[in-house]
């Protein structure tokens, strides 16, 4: 049992990494410069990272196969949202880019069909604490 368990984990895994790779892809099709990937630090991890002209995008990717539980979208939970606002704060200071425009934007995957299909969501949210 442990084991089927552990695979689903890896698959999972595999396909949240396929779903972000074909976020990566859109958005620089739609003229974002992509700075980091998987960007880790001691308080988590964000997605994507990258410049829209000026201002800083950090960017949480969303991969949902089935309905079952909703849009990937709405996965951005209000907690999820404060920990990513903690996430690009730290990236900002650590990166001296204090005073630059920011904004959280989120790309959900959905599968459902089989075949995916994305949404860019622009300014998701406002940062939070």
């Amino acid at each position: 049992m442990q084991g089927a368990s552990a695979e689903q984990g890896t698959s999972r895994r595999k396909k949240g990494k396929e779903g972000e790779l074909l976020a990566e892809n859109f958005l620089q099709s739609k003229g974002l410069r992509i700075a980091a990937r998987n960007f880790r630090c001691p308080l988590g991890e964000i997605d994507l990272v990258g410049w829209d002209g000026n201002t800083i995008v950090f960017i949480e990717v969303k991969s949902r196969y089935s309905r079952n539980f909703g849009l990937p979208q709405e996965a951005v939970s209000l907690s999820k949202q404060k920990r990513l606002t903690r996430l690009g704060q730290w990236y900002i200071k650590q990166n001296r880019l204090q005073g630059r425009p920011a904004r959280f934007d989120v790309v959900a995957v959905d599968w459902h069909r089989g075949v995916p299909e994305l949404t860019w969501i622009v300014n998701a949210f406002e940062a939070c604490e």
